[in-house]
């Protein structure tokens, strides 16, 4: 299916959502200035196109215990394909990173390491992401604060 045709009613729909995913259709109704039916249809679109691509709960990692996050810039030996590959998969498998990018520049990668500490940080840095194959450098940056978080813009 294409993309649909986003207007007002549908940004709306997504902002409302992206601040409060478990909104019912009737209350996401009455937010928006819609009736429950065409707010409905307009959710079904949006998922079916794949402009919505699913739901989930934001979590507060150091409330779980991850009171670190480090951003680790990472520059491999080559940049072939097999290589990328590999340091993929290797990255998959490692349950500190929650986020990884491919990145333009002079880095290859950018991950988002979440940790309980420097204890825990360094030992995912010395016993997993310096044991990748194909790891020319590693740069780690610790972020003071949180300045703005997660809404994606409306179209």
């Amino acid at each position: 299916m294409e993309k649909p045709t986003i207007d007002n009613f549908d940004r709306e729909i997504l902002c409302r959502l992206q601040r409060q995913g478990r909104l019912s259709v009737q209350e996401l109704s009455e937010r928006v200035g819609l009736s429950p039916t065409p707010v409905s249809r307009r959710l079904k679109i949006l998922e079916e196109s794949g402009v919505i691509t699913g739901y989930s709960a934001l979590l507060d990692e150091a409330a779980l215990g991850f009171g670190v996050t480090v951003f680790v810039s990472v520059r491999l030996e080559k940049q072939i394909d097999t290589a990328l590959e590999d340091f993929e998969k290797a990255v998959e498998v490692l349950p500190e990173v929650v986020d990884c990018w491919l990145m333009t520049g002079n880095q290859d990668y950018l991950l988002r390491v979440v940790i309980a500490g420097l204890p825990e940080f360094e030992k995912f840095l010395v016993g997993g992401l310096t044991k990748i194959p194909g790891v020319a450098s590693i740069e780690s940056s610790f972020p003071l604060r949180r300045v703005k978080a997660g809404v994606t813009r409306s179209p």
